[in-house]
Parts: C-alpha cells; structure tokens; sequence
C-alpha cells in the first residue's frame, strides 16, 4: 500500500529537498502544496487521502497571516492533524506555526539569527524518543531569525540550542517539530545566502558555505535514519 504525505511548502526555494529524496525512495509519494501559488491547504489529511503531514520552513514570519493568507489554514491543519494523532513533522517555519496553533508564543530570537550548522543537544527526553534518540551531537543546518520563545501547553522539549531556545519538540502522540532543517543540502543552503547576497558571497558567507559543504556526509548520515523514522510512522 502506497504511503502518502501532504507537503506545505512556503516559498520555490526552500523545498522538501533531501528529505523528500529519501521518503521517495522509502516509497512514500508527497503531494506538494504550494500556498504561495494559490494551492489551497486542506482543513484534514483525510480529505486527499494523506497519511501524514509535513510542514516546510520559509522567511515569512508565523504570525503574518495577512501577507501570507495561506498560514492560517496550515495552522489550522497543523492543530487539526496533531489533535487526531496523525503523523506531523513541522520544520523551522513549520515548527513555529505548529508552536502558534497549539497555543505557544514565537518571535525573533532574542540572542539574533542562527546560521549554519549547529549540533543537535537532545534533552533527557529527547534521547529516549523514536525519531530523536542517537541525535545529540549531530550537525543541523539552521536558517532562522524567529525561534519558538514557549512551548504550547503539554508539548515536550526534545533538543535546546545553546541559547536554551527549543530546537526540537514532541507536539502530540505522532507530531514533531523541529527549529532545524534536516531536508536542507549544501546547495540549497548557498541558494539561500545568495538570495540575501545578490551581488556575491561575502567572506562570512562563503565561510557558512563551507561550513555546510563540509558537513555533508555527516548531515546525511544523521539525518537520513531520521527521515526513515518519519516514514516508518506512516504505517
């Protein structure tokens, strides 16, 4: 039986990327819906069939609804899916409107952008959960000004940034949020500086790049079992 996940993603570049890679060759088939286009985002999996529901990261803020029309309904399905024990993975982005329609808070983070890679730090919780656990210490890219600054009510703190700030949380019975992008290759990465950079890279860019590059294969290596863990939920 064929295993479906319905993908919100938020701008052209910042797709399901690696992640998507490895679900498809798991045999998981991902329905794309682009709210920046005008897809419309359902208010249940149900509806389109799926068997569980991912949540991409994009530059928007959480809260700006009324320049992104599409972010209330995903909140809307994000609450929806979590509440019914649906499968839910949420990344950055994604993991700040799960925060929201669950009843947490989100903003920029008070110690500034994190950019880069940055190791996972599970929690003692974080080590025992069946997507996390053989995590702590892993490379995560991260691309993110706003940051989850409260967890909603009854959610678990899996993994802290070194600030403190949740880099990934337990939202519900089969619902994952995380602040990094686990999806996100070096390429995609370099496109994201370039288009902040259209004149060129700078030294402090290029470095981030070769940060990334370098971490490559280490991404991959954690960060594929992760991807198979996910899917594995949608039996």
């Amino acid at each position: 039986m064929t295993r479906r996940l319905l993908v919100v993603q938020h701008e052209p570049d910042a797709p399901a990327a690696w992640l998507g890679q490895w679900w498809a060759q798991a045999g998981v088939e991902l329905d794309v819906v682009r709210g920046d286009l005008g897809d419309p985002v359902p208010s249940r999996l149900a509806d389109g069939g799926h068997d569980g529901l991912v949540v991409l990261g994009g530059a928007m803020a959480a809260t700006a609804d009324a320049e992104n029309p599409w972010l209330g309904p995903t909140k809307a399905l994000l609450r929806e899916a979590t509440e019914a024990g649906e499968p839910v993975l949420a990344v950055c982005l994604g993991h700040q409107l799960a925060a929201l329609a669950l009843g947490g808070r989100t903003g920029p983070n008070p110690s500034g952008r994190t950019v880069g890679v940055v190791p996972v730090g599970l929690t003692p919780e974080g080590r025992t959960d069946p997507l996390l656990a053989g995590l702590d210490g892993a490379p995560a890219v991260h691309f993110n000004d706003d940051v989850v600054l409260e967890p909603p009510p009854g959610a678990t703190v899996l993994a802290r940034l070194p600030d403190g700030r949740p880099q990934a949380l337990r939202l519900g019975q089969r619902a994952w949020s995380v602040q990094c992008h686990p999806e996100t290759s070096p390429e995609v990465f370099t496109d994201w500086l370039r288009s902040e950079s259209p004149g060129g890279l700078d030294d402090d860019a290029a470095a981030l790049v070769g940060q990334v590059e370098h971490a490559r294969e280490a991404l991959r290596a954690a960060w594929w079992p992760f991807a198979d863990r996910f899917a594995a939920q949608l039996a």
